[in-house]
Parts: structure tokens; sequence; C-alpha cells
């Protein structure tokens, strides 16, 4: 991505998984293909982190305790219209609330470079 005075910088990816492992690990791939991503264990976590960071991409687990994912998907919507949003889960495709793209659990290195593709053409890693 580039910024209004046309320098190159990192994409900015917010995680929201209540699992410390997929959180980790979707950290660990979106970093390895050169995304800066900030990790929330709750939609209410994540709210704050989203306000203050502007996220390209928002990843988010459906299943989350208190605000769940659907809720918290149209949340994002209305406050981040920019932000791309990104369901990973373990649940039926046809459950999910409309989304960017879709990372189905269990997911690849190779899965995470291909949501990128698709939510930002373009986008490389310098």
């Amino acid at each position: 991505m580039t910024n209004a005075v046309g320098f190159k910088v990192q994409v900015g990816v917010l995680v929201v998984d209540d699992s410390d492992d997929q959180r980790m690990l979707l950290t660990r791939y979106f970093e390895r293909a050169g995304c800066h991503v900030t990790a929330a264990a709750s939609a209410e976590e994540s709210i704050s982190v989203y306000r203050l960071e502007k996220p390209d991409i928002v990843v988010i687990d459906l299943r989350l305790p208190k605000m769940n994912g659907w809720q918290l998907s149209r949340r994002i919507r209305a406050d981040c219209p920019t932000a791309k949003i990104v369901i990973s889960s373990v649940l039926d495709g046809t459950e999910y609330p409309p989304c960017d793209a879709i990372l189905p659990k269990p997911f690849t290195g190779a899965q995470v470079r291909k949501v990128l593709d698709e939510c930002l053409p373009g986008w490389s890693v310098q």
C-alpha cells in the first residue's frame, strides 16, 4: 500500500480470534507476508484497536465471546468502511456475514497470501 505522499507502507492487519493458537498462527502468516499485524482476543478489544490503527484488513473469527463475529463485522462496516473484512471460521461458508474474503480454518500461508491478493490487488512485500 502507498500513503498519500506515495511512500510504500506495510499493509495493516487486525486479527480478532479468541483462540491464542489461531491468533498467533494468523499473526505469523500475515507477518511473513510482510504485513503489520495487531491481534485482539475479543471483539471489544478489537474496537479500541481499529479506532486507533485503521487497518486495511480485519480478520474475524465468528465464534467470539460476548459480541460475536457477525455483530463485529457489521460494526466494522459502519465504523471503518474502507477496511476489508475477512472471515476465518470452521463454520459453513453459507453462514458467514457479508465479507471481502474467506479464510476457512484450517488455513495455510498460501491461503493467507491469496486473501491479500483478493482484498488488496497489487499489494507486495518490499
